[in-house]
């Protein structure tokens, strides 16, 4: 089963986290976006499990401490935000150039590339 969800701003900023380095606690997520997010821990603890049952992130445990991986692609999840951004907002139904893209701190040049095809990419309903 596809995971269609699309992930709120706060939840992005986690999955960006998780994205850059996997698996984190709650505390070292927390940690990670405490100063972006500006809210207490057990709010991020109940964003966390709320991801969780939304299947964006996956649990595991390592020396008895709960972990958490993104369950989510990366460059998929991006560029569902990009192509609802072009065509919700800017209202642009044609190609969207990835070379706006090169200097992202979040992709890599193989992540550019897929990006690229991604977006080239019909909508699957």
């Amino acid at each position: 089963m596809k995971n269609r969800t699309k992930p709120s701003a706060s939840e992005l900023v986690i999955l960006k986290a998780l994205w850059k380095l996997a698996p984190q606690s709650a505390r070292e997520i927390h940690n990670a976006v405490e100063e972006k997010l500006e809210w207490s821990y057990s709010s991020t603890r109940k964003t966390l499990e709320r991801m969780n049952e939304k299947h964006l992130l996956s649990v595991s445990e390592v020396h008895g401490i709960r972990v958490f991986h993104p369950a989510v692609n990366k460059v998929k999840t991006l560029a569902r935000y990009i192509k609802d951004f072009t065509q919700s907002v800017l209202e642009v139904d044609g190609q969207i150039p990835v070379s706006m893209f090169a200097d992202s701190k979040l992709l890599n040049e193989d992540e550019l590339a897929q990006l690229e095809k991604t977006l080239q990419q019909k909508d699957e309903s």
